[in-house]
């Protein structure tokens, strides 16, 4: 009887592996902290962001294949798609004043290791602060 019972047993479906899901995304309102348990963690302050990217890679599904990628001058972080945080993050920088829709749409359709500029700092901008920049 046991074999039976053993052969018709209702088993537990498997999970599926999200690797997005390893990956702590801190959202603060100075900066944004990436962390991973085989990575070196990441971070970036807000007003030190000068550009903002899609990186696409070729390694989906197993791995994460769109990056957000927030850049310093002398840091940054990349946020996979689907972690937790992400569209929190997104949804802060998609409203940046030139933010290019028009590229997210083109990400979305790419699936060759590609990157996509979504919003650049204006030089004045960055410069506001130094002396005699009219």
């Amino acid at each position: 009887m046991g074999l039976f019972t053993s052969l018709f047993k209702k088993r537990e479906p498997k999970r599926p592996y999200f690797p997005e899901g390893e990956y702590i995304v801190t959202i603060t309102s100075s900066f944004i902290k990436v962390e991973h348990p085989q990575r070196e963690t990441e971070q970036v302050m807000w007003n030190n962001i000068q550009k903002i990217k899609l990186v696409n890679t070729a390694d989906g599904p197993w791995l994460p294949d769109v990056w957000l990628a927030l850049i310093g001058k002398d840091d940054g972080c990349v946020i996979p798609q689907g972690a937790k945080g992400y569209d929190e993050v997104y949804d802060i920088v998609s409203k940046y004043k030139g933010f290019s829709f028009e590229n997210v749409i083109k990400s979305m359709g790419c699936t060759d290791n590609a990157e996509f500029l979504l919003w650049e700092k204006e030089w004045s901008a960055v410069n506001k602060d130094l002396p005699n920049n009219e």
